[in-house]
């Protein structure tokens, strides 16, 4: 029979790990990371209680370690500290200065507590990785905006924000309660619930003007982040297929999922894509255009007709 005991042993000092990590930890929380049951996670933790660690519950809340307890320093794996070289450098693109400055204290005193051999190992290769720089993920008017909106979340208080539109000449300014942030696309949204229009909004970062956390508290206990993206993934779609030439198809690996992208076959030495997409007024037909003269439209009629009417609006700025 395999013995299970190293296996229980690394589990039983994650959990450990995690209950420091967070001031609450369901059991379900711990037996959904571990793939194991809660009647395991149970064992577990009445291990860790009779070893001495103060661990109290309570029903249907969760575990937590008394205030006070902390374990001595942890040491990493090189696997683990390879880890850290590419958060850093992922820090460094995609986040506002403040939380940057804010992670680099952390990756200093992560740093501290490694032996010397592998402060070496993470120097040798952390020169060796580089993020080359992208578009803007932010305005220069509000560099710290993820800082912000982290605070506005944690403590519960509206933002006053300046947001310029895609459409708009100037900014406007509005209350906003920020439910959660997200990455898409190459770029940093929230969604919010905006008192100007009485109704939840998605906002961009770039496009954010000026940003500020006020002392009004939220209005209204929302509903998680993923319940309000889920939503809008239940608007009106249409069911799109394309015929493109297979040596311009492999291209659009990365962009074509989002606009809906479902799948792709072969028919003749091409490749017909089908998508199921939410705008083939704008998102789509622009994107289209872009390897138009190596793809035909399929269907709807309506994208073909609205991929012309793009065309002749070109046509006429170019005369």
């Amino acid at each position: 029979m395999l013995d299970e005991t190293p296996k229980r042993f690394d589990r039983i000092v994650a959990i450990l790990i995690q209950l420091q990590s967070k001031k609450i930890v369901k059991a379900q929380e711990l037996a959904d990371r571990f793939d194991v049951s809660l009647r395991t996670i149970y064992r577990d933790i009445r291990t860790l209680e009779a070893s001495g660690v103060p661990i109290y519950s309570e029903a249907g809340v969760g575990y937590a370690l008394m205030d006070g307890y902390r374990l001595p320093p942890v040491m990493f794996t090189r696997e683990e500290v390879s880890s850290f070289i590419a958060a850093e450098k992922l820090m460094q693109k995609f986040t506002d200065p403040s939380l940057g400055n804010h992670y680099a204290t952390a990756m200093f005193k992560l740093k501290s507590v490694l032996k010397s051999t592998d402060k070496d190992w993470l120097s040798n290769i952390e020169s060796k990785v580089v993020m080359q720089n992208t578009e803007p993920l932010f305005n220069d008017n509000s560099p710290n905006t993820l800082s912000v909106l982290f605070e506005s979340i944690a403590e519960k208080k509206q933002i006053l924000l300046s947001y310029k539109t895609l459409e708009a000449e100037q900014a406007s300014d509005r209350n906003i309660e920020p439910v959660g942030v997200f990455h898409d696309n190459n770029n940093w949204y929230f969604l919010g619930y905006c008192h100007l229009r009485q109704d939840y909004r998605q906002f961009r970062t770039d496009r954010i003007q000026g940003i500020q956390k006020t002392e009004c508290d939220f209005t209204i206990e929302h509903d998680s982040l993923e319940t309000y993206l889920k939503k809008t993934e239940t608007c009106p779609t249409t069911k799109v297929r394309i015929l493109i030439e297979k040596k311009i198809a492999r291209y659009l690996a990365t962009e074509r999922k989002y606009h809906g992208y479902i799948s792709e076959k072969e028919i003749d030495g091409k490749i017909e894509m089908t998508f199921i997409c939410r705008d083939i007024e704008s998102g789509f037909p622009r994107w289209f255009l872009m390897f138009g003269d190596y793809a035909t439209i399929l269907e709807p009629e309506r994208l073909k007709t609205r991929a012309l009417e793009l065309l002749e609006i070109n046509r006429k700025r170019l005369l």
